[in-house]
């Protein structure tokens, strides 16, 4: 079944792509909820005109992108956490933890386009995250997690 997405869904791609997924997805899943539309032919050509018109207003998203993406690659992370025995933590950074530092050094992302390399961090050290900031731009943040006891 070909759809046309009407808004990013994860691990299957972004606004206005064209995809392909089993019937009961789509049917009971992606359309129900407003994900996606049927990929009708009159629906690609309204598609089709909806992308030239927007190409040159990407070009801008796409540079201030970049200018997150440098601010970003600037940044010295650093986030404490509560540790026990040695470098474990009690609980875990996620990357709700990741976009609340971030919030605090002044850059607003949300949590949903922050990817931790290996899920949940739970020792101290060094980490990386990749922090999607648009379609084409994707930066690693390097962040380290530190013990809070002075």
């Amino acid at each position: 079944m070909e759809l046309i997405l009407k808004q990013d869904v994860v691990n299957l791609g972004f606004k206005d792509d064209l995809v392909a997924v089993k019937n009961g997805y789509g049917r009971n899943y992606l359309i129900p909820h407003g994900f996606a539309v049927l990929a009708t032919s009159s629906a690609k050509k309204v598609l089709a005109e909806t992308l030239k018109q927007r190409a040159h207003k990407e070009k801008s998203i796409v540079k201030e992108a970049n200018k997150i993406a440098e601010a970003l690659k600037s940044l010295e992370l650093m986030i404490p956490a509560k540790t026990g025995e040695g470098d474990k933590l009690f609980g875990s950074i996620s990357n709700a933890n990741l976009s609340e530092s971030l919030a605090k050094e002044g850059q607003e992302i949300e949590r949903k386009f922050i990817t931790i390399a290996g899920g949940l961090v739970k020792r101290l050290g060094k980490y990386s995250a990749k922090v999607r900031l648009h379609r084409d731009v994707i930066v690693d943040l390097p962040f380290e997690v530190t013990s809070d006891k002075k």
